[in-house]
Order: structure tokens, then sequence, then C-alpha cells
């Protein structure tokens, strides 16, 4: 334990000293801070020339000195034919970078950041004069200076470190999010105006930028990956252009997750768009989609921490199934593929999912695969651990589920009759025993001779196991006999 303390105060020291002004903390009470915005002196604009603002094109970062910014009137105080060029002073100011080691450091120039993405946000917001398309294209490198960063490494990523759970490890917050989500939130009014032409916005919000902003959703931060999952959200509604290329971006970070690094902190989020995304696929639905859920999707099943976003998987799962009945059978096989046999938490989540799933089945479908599903219903039936037990047994509750296996129970029954049996008889649960109960009555009601006959099979079966074990007892004996003779 006082490892994982010194080694989480060593990260949260790590990320201060990356961490780069994407917001102020809070007001300061420096007395000194108008509730106007800012300028830039002249002579500190050398670093805003090479590549456009920011020194985005030199990949340099545009460090703000002491006193380097001025006040900036309001943009209701300046007349409307200026504002153009005022909005693109205010950017400049934002492209300025704060180091948030100490908070109270450079104060007066936070604020006045702060306080001129504040007026951004509301201009955009506004809608009062149309942004020109340079100031478009500023604004955007401005958003990208300030969000678009490396993130530090995770303790588990350390070598030689000891192996932390991330569902353990407390959640980091971005000391700079104040103004960080200033930033974000100009993003997102921009993108949702109606006075933002796609066909220009596009040039800016390319490709590029949209893989940096899926890349960003590895953040600890989850109010950043709140405002992302926002965003992205938007803009592949309104970039058509976008939606295939944000679908094989996520479809790549579910690979990375799953077969390389199990370690991704917004599979959560990213699985909330495509549950949007999967209910807007028009039928009959296209071969790309359907190998999405073969290849990506099902396979979510398989890592250690599905409990953090199970319940976005199930849902998505969910979404497949409603939409063609057809992938039923596949989505079923896929779960019993990648059913857990160890963790008895991860069993409850996958039985609850196979009810939602059931639920949208049809009879065709469900025969496909009846078979073996019941086969691993009876082994959950028996769990020792008693919410398995229960929530399996929590299936016969599901009217469309018991239809389905009405019109089935000859050859369901005879499957799960042994595990029935064997729960009235010993399972030490109480309640698993009444429901359990409660379960046999209900086949004995659908169809008596057909319970008779398997209550009759399990009886022989009973029979011949004494029988055969009581024939491996006698010729035990005689070895034991033998070997003393011998002896």
């Amino acid at each position: 334990m006082f490892n994982k303390i010194i080694k989480r105060s060593q990260r949260k020291g790590s990320k201060s000293d990356n961490n780069i002004d994407y917001g102020a903390s809070g007001n300061r009470n420096s007395g000194s801070v108008s509730t106007s915005n800012v300028v830039v002196n002249h002579a500190s604009r050398g670093g805003l020339t090479a590549g456009g603002v920011g020194g985005r094109g030199s990949g340099g970062v545009v460090a703000a000195e002491p006193g380097s910014i001025e006040v900036l009137p309001l943009f209701k105080d300046v007349p409307v034919g200026e504002r153009q060029n005022l909005f693109l002073r205010k950017v400049q100011v934002c492209c300025f970078l704060f180091e948030f080691t100490d908070t109270m450091k450079m104060a007066r120039e936070k604020e006045i950041k702060r306080q001129s993405l504040s007026e951004l946000v509301d201009f955009v917001q506004s809608g009062s004069v149309k942004i020109s398309e340079g100031n478009q294209e500023e604004m955007v490198k401005m958003i990208s200076l300030n969000i678009f960063r490396s993130f530090p490494p995770a303790p588990y990523e350390n070598t030689g470190s000891e192996n932390v759970e991330p569902e353990e490890d407390e959640p980091y917050f971005e000391a700079s999010w104040p103004h960080l989500q200033l930033v974000y939130e100009l993003l997102l009014k921009y993108v949702v105006s109606t006075d933002t032409d796609t066909k220009v916005a596009k040039r800016y919000i390319d490709h590029s930028f949209v893989f940096k902003l899926l890349d960003l959703f590895d953040s600890e931060d989850p109010r950043e990956r709140e405002y992302l999952k926002t965003i992205l959200h938007r803009i592949y509604g309104k970039f058509m252009v976008h939606r295939p290329f944000i679908r094989k971006g996520i479809n790549n970070i579910f690979y990375r997750f799953i077969y390389e690094t199990q370690r991704h902190n917004g599979i959560g989020e990213l699985l909330e768009i495509l549950g949007s995304i999967i209910n807007g696929f028009a039928l009959p639905m296209k071969e790309e989609h359907k190998l999405f859920l073969i290849r990506a999707l099902i396979p979510l099943h398989k890592p250690k921490p599905v409990g953090l976003y199970h319940q976005q998987l199930a849902y998505c799962i969910t979404q497949f199934v409603e939409k063609d009945c057809k992938l039923a059978d596949t989505v079923i096989r896929g779960l019993l593929k990648y059913w857990p046999v160890t963790n008895c938490q991860k069993e409850v989540l996958f039985l609850g999912e196979l009810e939602e799933v059931l639920e949208a089945t049809q009879a065709g479908e469900f025969q496909r695969c009846m078979v073996r599903l019941f086969k691993r219903i009876a082994r959950c039936l028996n769990s020792p651990h008693f919410q398995v037990s229960e929530r399996a047994l929590f299936l016969w509750n599901n009217e469309h589920i018991v239809g389905l296996i009405a019109q089935n129970r000859n050859v369901i029954l005879p499957i799960i009759f042994e595990a029935l049996e064997k729960n009235i008889r010993s399972h030490w649960n109480q309640t698993v025993n009444g429901l359990t109960v409660n379960v046999r009555k209900m086949f004995s009601d659908m169809d008596i001779e057909l319970f008779e006959e398997c209550q009759r099979q399990f009886a022989e079966k009973e029979a011949k196991a004494e029988n055969l074990e009581e024939q491996r007892e006698t010729k035990w004996q005689r070895l034991v006999a033998a070997a003393e003779r011998g002896a």
C-alpha cells in the first residue's frame, strides 16, 4: 500500500511538470485582473508567427513571459467591423501555455487567458458575427495547441513496477481543467453552430485532427472523456466525410486494447458513441458492420477489465440483435466462447447480457444455439457462488425466454434436469433452493410426461452410477486383500 501511495505522488508530480495551460484554476484575488480581456504585446508576438498561431508548424510551445499580456477590450465594446480582428487577437492570447506546478505562478496571465477563452465561447455561441475562414483556421490551431498533448505513463506501464489494477487506481484530475474545459467548450460550440459550414470546417477539422482527438480518449480525467465523447459524436453527425474514418479509428483502438495492452481509459465512452451510431444503421445491415460486431465488439468480452465498460458493451450488442435478429446466434456463440470460468462477478454480468440478447432472439436463431447454451446454463445453476446460480434462475422470470424454452422443452429439460435436482438436494443457499423448486415445478406444469421421463432417466443414471461405484469399491477391496496376502 505504501508503494502505491509513493507511486501515485510521483505520478502526480510528473503530470504537473508536463502540464501546460489548458486553463487556470478559478478566480485569482490578485486585484490586477480586469473583467475585460487582453492583448499580446507586439514585442512578444515573435513566437506566434512560426507555423501559424502558436508556432504549431515548428512544433514549439509558446510560453508566456510575466507581463507579456495586456488587457483587450470586450467584443461588445468595439464596432462590429473590428470584431474579426479582435477575435484573432484573443485567439492569439489563448495560444500562450502555462505550467501548473505552482497554481499561483503567473496567476494574472492565467486568469486573463481564462477570460479570453470564456469570451470566445460566448462569441461563437451567439452567432452575432460569422467567423471568417482565416479566423476559423487560427481558432482550430489554437484548440489543437491546447488539447493535443502526450499523457505521462501510468504506473502499470513502468517496467518492473508491481501490477496495479486501473479500476483500483485513483482517478486523476487535470489541475488545468477550468481552462481546458473552456477550450473543449469552444470546440463543441464551433462544431454544433449552425453558422459553421462543413465544407469550410472540414479543411481544419480533418482526418489528422480526428485521429488526435481519438487518442485523447485515453485521458485519465473522466470530465475530459465526457467532453470528447460529446464532441466526437457531434463531428460524426455533422461531417459525413469523417464517418468511415471514425469507425475505423475506434475499431483500431479496440483491437489494440483487446490483443495488446488491455489498458485504456476511454473504452466505455467510445462504446457509448457506438451505441448511438449502431442505432442509426440502415437495414439491411452492411457486411462491414457485421464484421465489426464479430471482430471487435464480441471479443471485447475477453479482457479482464470488462466490468468497467460492460454496460455500454451490452447495449451495443443488444442494438445489433434488435436491428437484425439473425445475428442472435452469432452473438450467443460469441458470449459462450468468452464465458468466464473463474470470475463469478463477470459471470453474473454475462448472464444479465445473455437475458437481454435472448429477449430479442427469435425461435429459429434460438434453436441453433440452445444445446450449447443450456449446457452452460446448467453449470451456472450448480455454481457454488449463489449470485451466479440465482442470476441463471432469474432467466425463467422472463416471459419471452420461458416461451422459447417451452417450445423446445424436449431438448432443454433433459440437459438441465440433473442440475435442477442437484440444487434441490444439496445447494447451500436457501434462496437458490427455492428458486430451483419453482423452475422445476414450471417444467412439470409444462409437460408432465416429459418431466416424469426425465425423472426416470435421472433415477436410472443414479442407480447406474451407484452400481459402478460399488463395483469399483469391490475391486479395490480385492486388491487390498491380495496385497495383504502377498505381504
